[in-house]
């Protein structure tokens, strides 16, 4: 449960650092957080003292949920920078559902989206909004695909998020799956 309550406060807290992901290792007597970020320098600050106060953020999860202070609790962060953050799926998806809470036309949105995918480098692109598109009455799925996404995925590398987007009459679900190149 601590694990979870962390993962959801530090992506939501760094969401403009462009976090996709937080890995937690637990040690005896630490814990590893590697995040995954976009932008470091901004989780990272000047002199690190960002780092610091992520670690009390991180601390303060870690007393509501356990209700005290562990005596002899380090807490390492590791910040890893996403090296394509183009070819991303986290981070096209929450930039899909932030382009519509501002109430951009969805197939601009997505088209544009697409396509700096496949500038990027991806192999295939598919994104799926789900919801009251453009605030219709009836909800309805739509379906945008660029190059080959294949569905069995034993074989290919493929990166998937989906996040909601608030829209002004209901909630709109972006999906994204994104072809990866092997590496």
């Amino acid at each position: 449960m601590e694990d979870v309550r962390i993962r959801y406060a530090l992506m939501d807290k760094l969401k403009l650092a462009g976090i996709t992901s937080v890995e937690i290792e637990r040690l005896p007597k630490s814990m590893v957080l590697n995040l995954t970020v976009s932008r470091p320098g901004v989780v990272i600050g000047r002199g690190g003292s960002g780092i610091e106060e992520v670690k009390k953020y991180v601390l303060g999860i870690i007393k509501n949920v356990r209700g005290e202070l562990p005596k002899d609790l380090k807490i390492d962060l590791k910040v890893t920078e996403v090296k394509n953050p183009e070819i991303s799926a986290h981070l096209v998806a929450s930039r899909i559902a932030g382009e519509l809470e501002r109430r951009m036309p969805h197939r601009r949105v997505v088209s544009k989206a697409t396509e700096r995918v496949m500038a990027g480098g991806a192999l295939g692109v598919k994104v799926v909004l789900g919801g009251r598109i453009g605030g219709a009455e009836i909800s309805r799925v739509e379906k945008f695909q660029m190059g080959s996404v294949p569905t069995q995925t034993l074989r290919e590398t493929i990166d998937y998020a989906q996040i909601p987007a608030l829209l002004k009459r209901g909630y709109v679900g972006v999906k994204v799956w994104i072809h990866r190149k092997e590496e």
